[in-house]
């Protein structure tokens, strides 16, 4: 796994630990908080994912493609908000789009690599 994927999966994964205790403070607001940097790194890393396994072979580089389009997609509608509520994030926390990339995540960091035989 390059060091840029590895980077890209810490982002993410860092950034859903940031957004689930930010879930649970019952702001309605994201006034002085670190929330919307902490988004758009992990957008940035979804469109980084795509690009890095996008030409790559095997079946699995294909689903987390999807999955990170998919999870980049609500995480830039959260993004475009005024105001991202902690219940709005707690909503992004449990899309099955973030969860699907997540788990997908740690699947390419247990197995270490990107590649799989077909």
């Amino acid at each position: 796994m390059s060091n840029s994927l590895h980077e890209n999966i810490e982002v993410i994964e860092s950034g859903y630990e940031f957004l689930l205790a930010y879930a649970a403070q019952g702001r309605e607001s994201d006034d002085g908080s670190d929330t919307r940097a902490t988004l758009s790194r992990m957008s940035d890393a979804t469109v980084a994912i795509v690009t890095s396994l996008g030409d790559e072979d095997g079946e699995f580089p294909a689903v987390v493609v999807d999955d990170s389009r998919k999870a980049g997609a609500a995480i830039r509608l959260v993004l475009g908000q005024d105001k991202i509520s902690s219940e709005l994030v707690d909503n992004l926390n449990a899309s099955i789009h973030l969860r699907a990339l997540l788990t997908d995540l740690f699947l390419l960091s247990e197995t270490g690599n990107s590649n799989q035989r077909d």
